[in-house]
């Protein structure tokens, strides 16, 4: 498996194929893909012997205290292969993300388990998630 941190137009039309296959990510366009690559600080793709991407997540981040990882996707194919497990270590050891405080995600409570194993919990104090959407 090869990791990439730069895509292809190829990729980056297989990562919109990724993301419409999804509930939460379906419906994003080419474009919004294109901007979401564009203006993340980190994007990791994980890419097979065929050139061909399966896995993808990104970052934003302020580089010091928050790192806010989006989009944790593996191809269906792919799935149970330990491609989940390599992005989320890929991220966390990151050099740019070393010193990074916390890294932060949004998870179903059924991928709860998955993410503790890397240090993740749902103990965050009093906050509260909010949310307005601009319409």
């Amino acid at each position: 498996m090869q990791v990439v941190h730069e895509f292809s137009e190829l990729h980056v039309n297989q990562l919109h194929h990724l993301y419409q296959q999804e509930w939460w990510t379906k419906g994003r366009s080419l474009q919004d893909t294109r901007q979401i690559i564009n203006g993340s600080q980190v994007c990791i793709g994980l890419v097979n012997a065929d050139g061909n991407l399966v896995g993808f997540t990104r970052v934003v981040t302020d580089w010091a205290f928050k790192a806010l990882i989006f989009d944790v996707i593996v191809r269906a194919t792919e799935r149970g292969s330990g491609l989940g497990d390599q992005l989320i270590q890929l991220v966390k050891n990151h050099a740019k993300l070393r010193r990074v405080r916390h890294f932060e995600l949004y998870c179903l409570p059924e991928l709860c388990e998955f993410y503790e194993r890397y240090g993740f919990s749902e103990d965050v104090g009093a906050l509260r998630l909010m949310r307005c959407v601009n319409a």
